[in-house]
């Protein structure tokens, strides 16, 4: 593993333990060159996936994109990191096992909404107002009435 800070290609082990339930391995890592200290996790990748964006591109799945959207959702928001990260798991796992090695981005931004729905209102909403692509304020109403009925759905909103 490549040392971040002086970019030598020969760094040591320090110390392994599980992560995730058993599901990453946590690795705390030191340079011998500049003395540099770092975590590196290792996870199970099944296969590989392409996402087809709306445009019809097709790119690499990237997870660590995956974490950062889930993140921006839920900034400033009072959740326990451990929750995102298994609910990002979780996510992986569904792509990696439904035997498709490519998947929309829509289906990503559906299972998005369906962990963000059991995690935190405010960042549904948040992350519902990207995926649906709200353009009034009326979008973000629908979306309260639906959680406040109770009749969350996951399908995008048709803007007209």
């Amino acid at each position: 593993m490549r040392c971040p800070y002086c970019q030598s290609e020969d760094t040591q082990v320090k110390d392994s333990r599980p992560a995730e339930d058993g599901a990453v391995i946590r690795r705390r890592r030191v340079c011998p060159d500049c003395g540099g200290r770092f975590t590196t996790f290792e996870r199970v990748q099944l296969r590989d996936l392409l996402v087809i964006k709306k445009s019809g591109r097709k790119v690499a799945f990237d997870r660590d994109k995956l974490m950062r959207s889930v993140e921006i959702a839920l900034r400033k928001r009072q959740v326990d990191p451990e929750r995102v990260e298994r609910a990002v798991s979780g996510i992986v796992r569904q792509l990696e096992s439904s035997g498709e090695p490519e998947v929309s981005s829509d289906e990503i931004g559906r299972l998005v909404m369906d962990a963000l729905k059991g995690i935190d209102d405010i960042a549904y909403i948040r992350f519902a107002s990207v995926y649906r692509n709200f353009r009034e304020a009326k979008d973000f109403h629908d979306v309260i009435d639906e959680i406040t009925s109770g009749d969350v759905t996951s399908d995008p909103v048709e803007n007209e």
